[in-house]
């Protein structure tokens, strides 16, 4: 199989680059406002990427679930955290979340094994 996380992050560098290339103010502005809403504030970094995973998770967007499973996997998040906020996900989400969690949990064991 194919490295699902080297994978993710050269995809998503080079439409990051095409997308950003065009120059689009509008979109430029939402790229950074996305990034400047995970630093540290008032919440920890740990905690906001918790919260963008919860959300990705029930709105269903498997780019966003793994850009943050890596994100929290980064900051030091220990599995039994990331399987909580993941639960909490799947309990408002509903049933529909399911399959996404399946990526979830195969995408965060890429990760620990790429650590290995």
């Amino acid at each position: 199989m194919a490295d699902i996380v080297d994978e993710f992050n050269a995809y998503r560098s080079k439409m990051n680059d095409r997308i950003l290339e065009d120059n689009n103010k509008l979109i430029k502005r939402i790229f950074n406002l996305d990034t400047n809403a995970y630093m540290s504030g008032a919440l920890d970094v740990k905690t906001k990427e918790l919260l963008g995973l919860v959300a990705s998770a029930v709105l269903r967007c498997d780019d966003c679930i793994k850009y943050h499973l890596e994100t929290s996997h980064k900051e030091g998040l220990t599995k039994e955290e990331v399987v909580e906020a993941l639960g909490i996900a799947t309990l408002v989400g509903g049933t529909i979340v399911i399959p996404h969690l399946r990526k979830a949990y195969e995408f965060w064991d890429a990760l620990e094994n790429k650590e290995s």
